[in-house]
């Protein structure tokens, strides 16, 4: 594939001043095929854009497994990996991949006291998913704070009481340790830390080459109202389509009931049992992540951004946002903004 023409060479200058910094992902049996292949994707893109612009490639990239040339991951697929370093040579980042092998792995003394040297070696360390159990075995992840997919969250504060477990956001940078939510979201710490050493110009680039988001920031959800209300799909799924296209619009109770095609009663009855949520709260959060949306990815003025998502008023808007997100719409935007 060609590479992408609209990458500025200006953006390669920070890359070619710096030696190639040494990235170790750390497998082992069923680990989680995409928590390694996704970063790795990155940084190799990373490369890539680098040196199509006339750069050197800013990253070294290993994979790399205790006694073994390949792993094979949960999915089946095997992964060719090189031994585990000598835990005193160098390296900048060192990444924990995640995966049903993880509760193994971190009942490995070997294996958690390499971890322990090597984190101690490395300029950052990451974790994607269950790798934060990983991490939290080899006592990494003591008095930080941190995250791992939400499914796992109360599990991994219940096993490490010392971790500050944030269920929430989808990567969470603690000083030199950074930790992510589940699979995907290791493509977005990955782009974080391209960011960090080869500044947005080059993220950007990345992001636009992968096809994937320019940007999920660290403290946004790790799912989105939209997708939690998907376990009523199949009975309410077309509702939602329409409610998605109307957030402006009438979205009363007899509006919503005559849409689904029951009664009021009925309907809130339906409802409630499908989603957990009576329809004015699914509404309430439904427009506010659009709000979200627009205020992160767009400059519209809050105004008007509480106008087309259907609040009314700013002020209407802002006490949805405290009572969802316990933040403001302007502080969210500080925060998340583009």
């Amino acid at each position: 594939m060609p590479k992408n023409p609209r990458f500025s060479p200006s953006s390669r200058s920070r890359a070619t001043r710096n030696s190639a910094r040494v990235i170790e992902v750390l497998a082992y049996p069923s680990v989680q095929l995409l928590d390694v292949t996704g970063p790795l994707q990155v940084f190799a893109t990373a490369n890539e854009q680098i040196v199509e612009a006339g750069g050197t490639s800013p990253y070294v990239l290993r994979v790399v497994a205790k006694g073994r040339a390949c792993v094979t991951a949960s999915s089946g697929l095997e992964i060719a990996t090189e031994l585990l370093p000598r835990a005193g040579s160098g390296l900048d980042t060192l990444l924990v991949a995640g995966g049903p092998g993880v509760d193994a792995a971190a009942s490995d003394p070997v294996l958690l006291d390499w971890l322990r040297q090597r984190v101690k070696k490395a300029r950052r360390v990451a974790s994607v998913c269950t790798g934060a159990f990983l991490l939290g075995a080899s006592g990494a992840l003591d008095g930080r704070r941190a995250v791992t997919h939400w499914s796992y969250c109360a599990e991994l504060a219940r096993r490490f009481p010392a971790v500050r477990v944030e269920p929430d956001p989808i990567f969470v940078r603690d000083g030199a340790i950074w930790t992510s939510a589940g699979v995907t979201a290791g493509i977005d710490l990955a782009l974080a830390l391209v960011e960090e050493d080869l500044g947005r110009a080059t993220a950007l680039a990345v992001a636009r080459y992968l096809v994937v988001f320019l940007k999920r920031p660290g403290g946004q959800a790790q799912f989105s109202e939209a997708l939690s209300l998907q376990s009523a799909e199949d009975e309410f799924g077309a509702l939602h389509r329409w409610i998605s296209t109307h957030l402006a619009g009438d979205l009363s109770l007899s509006r919503l009931a005559r849409e689904a095609g029951m009664s009021e009663r009925s309907f809130s009855r339906h409802y409630a049992r499908a989603t957990g949520l009576t329809p004015l709260r699914a509404i309430e959060r439904l427009r506010v992540e659009a709000a979200r949306r627009m205020l992160s990815e767009t400059r519209l003025p809050v105004k008007r951004i509480s106008q087309r998502c259907g609040f009314g008023s700013e002020e209407t808007m802002r006490r949805s946002f405290l009572r969802v997100l316990a933040t403001a719409p302007q502080d969210y935007r500080r925060r998340f903004g583009s």
